[in-house]
């Protein structure tokens, strides 16, 4: 039974890689551009991803396969994929802008974002999209879009620092 259901989410997957696929292609000829050996490259790295990918992480990921790929074209490629709704730009207070498929085959899910490390764990909890909906209810907002982010240490980071309570955002 598992394989069946491992079988469909990955059709679906495929589905929708090809959907997101078709949606550059339309939106590249409506703005007149051209694809590029380097540009299907960098799309193609892109999609192959298996996380939040920043321009740095995709660039060396690129430059495994062509050396002579550039960090502006890399940055350029993105911003495309971004302007056509494939992909989403994602902000986890390190500094750094990252990347991930605006894939609709795996729904909605928010963020844990470790501060020691970085690591970014993604998760679905209807509970908290009720609550979320009830309080855009509750103000007269309808709710179009939201992200929600938590920040603390991971569980490997906890086993090599300090205990979590002297790290905490919160002061005591």
């Amino acid at each position: 039974m598992g394989s069946r259901k491992t079988k469909e989410v990955q059709f679906r997957n495929v589905l929708e890689v090809n959907r997101l696929r078709n949606l550059l292609q339309d939106y590249m000829i409506k703005q007149g551009l051209r694809s590029t050996d380097q540009r299907r490259l960098i799309v193609d790295t892109f999609f192959a991803a298996e996380s939040h990918i920043s321009i740095e992480e995709l660039l060396a990921k690129v430059r495994k396969v062509d050396a002579r790929v550039g960090y502006a074209t890399v940055y350029r490629t993105l911003r495309l994929l971004t302007k056509s709704g494939v992909a989403l730009e994602r902000h986890f207070g390190d500094g750094l802008t990252r990347y991930e498929l605006a894939d609709s085959a795996t729904d909605h899910h928010d963020h844990l974002i470790c501060i020691e490390c970085g690591a970014i764990q993604e998760f679905k909890e209807p509970s908290i999209e009720r609550l979320q909906e009830a309080i855009a209810i509750q103000y007269g907002y309808v709710l179009c879009n939201h992200k929600h982010e938590m920040y603390g240490i991971c569980p490997l980071c906890q086993k090599q620092s300090l205990p979590p309570h002297e790290k905490s955002i919160h002061p005591a």
